[in-house]
């Protein structure tokens, strides 16, 4: 029997044993709920205060500033939502063509409700530019949402030149605010959101070593949201709903190991993953590399291979005992190639002149590496991937590559 490698952390993350240990504590004898005001509610509040401040301290917040939710998809939507409701009707709305569907999807959905929506390019590169941002401000725009990172390229915006922009737009009496989605960022590059300017910024524990079930959002002092959880009073009136504080001691738990362990972590990570892509450039023949080789998180590779079917080559590799994806693990399940690497344009087909960018779209696999990998998972991952990619091509019919 094969030893199963997984190689999907941007989709999701084991969970540390030592953020297990620091939760089982809040699973058994201290269950209090941190509302109550009686000694277990009091234990459960202060352990809620500290991971408050664990997770501050990785994003550079001040602790009243950290609001927990349920995600990272709640926390995007509690910012982009929370801010229109409070925003004139009709408002404009500018994000990018490559944001995580949690963005994407409710800007779509407001659409629909009569705002308006501009989708900045990404171009070759996967990464926005600032020229395109100042075009497409109008005089209702009231709110950017640019992710920090992208979650299948890897791909890092330039946030911190937005939030510079709109704060010199502030300074003129514009009403701007600017979220970015730093969910697959967290943990990974160092996130300081007074160094990013940002109003608000999305995490997520699942994508750190902790369970599922838990995020954050930071919202700055001074802006004013519109709750979407309406219940109780928990999170100072901003989410309400009983605090889940088994999962917020571990997300705080796992802040920190991530604020600790980051710069060797990432660089090993680094090392990884380009001895991984060097090794496939020089093995298998008509790939790409998507998105900017070096403005990218340190754990991700995103390769279309020509003349494959993405979703084949996954569950081949899967067969085998290794765990990829095709993109998003939100978009899965849908037989449509990623909008992310459709995007993308298709300008550096060079090795795959007359293809389109939908056959890159539908090759295109993430490998994203995490804490646990070691070079023994990137080995065992070299001697099956050519093979798996030469067997799918040969079923690919009217298709002829080049061999190395």
């Amino acid at each position: 029997m094969f030893r199963r490698i997984y190689l999907d952390n941007s989709a999701t993350t084991p969970v540390d044993p030592r953020v297990v240990e620091a939760m089982m504590p809040y699973l058994t004898e201290q269950f209090g709920n941190a509302s109550s005001i009686h000694y277990f509610g009091q234990q459960a509040k202060s352990a809620v205060d500290k991971a408050r401040h664990q997770v501050a301290h990785l994003i550079g917040s001040r602790p009243n500033e950290i609001v927990f939710t349920s995600g990272g998809t709640e926390s995007n939507n509690l910012a982009i939502k929370g801010i229109l409701d409070n925003s004139p009707p009709n408002s404009h709305i500018i994000t990018s063509a490559i944001e995580h569907s949690a963005v994407a999807n409710v800007c779509d959905d407001l659409e629909k409700h009569g705002y308006r929506v501009t989708l900045l390019p990404v171009y070759e590169d996967g990464i926005v530019r600032l020229e395109d941002l100042k075009a497409a401000i109008t005089d209702d725009t009231v709110l950017i949402s640019i992710m920090t990172a992208n979650n299948e390229i890897g791909t890092l915006q330039p946030v911190e030149e937005i939030g510079k922009f709109v704060k010199d737009l502030r300074a003129d009496g514009r009403k701007i605010w600017f979220h970015t989605d730093a969910v697959q960022a967290a943990g990974k590059v160092p996130i300081n959101v007074e160094e990013i300017g940002c109003d608000l910024l999305s995490i997520s524990a699942h994508k750190l070593y902790a369970p599922k079930g838990v995020g954050a959002l930071y919202i700055r002092r001074g802006v004013r949201l519109h709750p979407q959880n309406i219940g109780g009073h928990q999170e100072r009136d901003r989410r309400g709903g009983t605090e889940s504080v088994p999962n917020i001691v571990a997300f705080g738990r796992a802040c920190e190991l991530a604020a600790e362990q980051m710069a060797t972590e990432s660089s090993d990570l680094r090392k990884l993953r380009d001895g991984l892509e060097s090794r496939v450039g020089e093995m298998i023949p008509d790939i790409v590399f998507n998105g900017d080789r070096d403005r990218r998180l340190p754990n991700i590779s995103n390769i279309s291979f020509r003349s494959v079917e993405g979703e084949g080559l996954l569950i081949n590799l899967d067969m085998q005992g290794i765990a990829v994806s095709t993109g998003s693990a939100c978009s899965s399940g849908t037989l449509e190639p990623s909008p992310v690497i459709r995007a993308l344009g298709s300008q550096t087909l060079s090795s795959a002149a007359g293809d389109d960018d939908e056959d890159r779209a539908r090759g295109a696999i993430r490998f994203s590496l995490g804490r646990t990998n070691t070079a023994a998972d990137i080995e065992r991952l070299l001697e099956v991937l050519p093979t798996s990619v030469e067997n799918l091509r040969k079923l690919s019919p009217g298709k002829t590559v080049a061999t190395k």
